[in-house]
């Protein structure tokens, strides 16, 4: 499965041609907890991150948190 991430293209490797955003997110490496995910666009709230799934071509945000100031 090809997805734009940030920006850049992305090749997941994942056996059905659908794959859960809290999985593509482990994959991607992106472990910290407070981000903020976008697909395609739309803000996905954390607790809703499990129920939506990415399909080829999706285009997946992430931001995280900086400090500083």
């Amino acid at each position: 499965m090809k997805i734009k991430v940030n920006g850049q293209m992305h090749e997941l490797s994942h056996p059905s041609p659908t794959l859960a955003l809290t999985a593509a997110l482990a994959k991607l490496g992106f472990t910290n907890p407070a981000l903020a995910t976008a697909v395609n666009g739309l803000f996905v709230p954390r607790d809703a991150r499990a129920d939506v799934a990415l399909v080829d071509g999706d285009q997946l945000e992430v931001l995280a948190p900086m400090q500083g100031g």
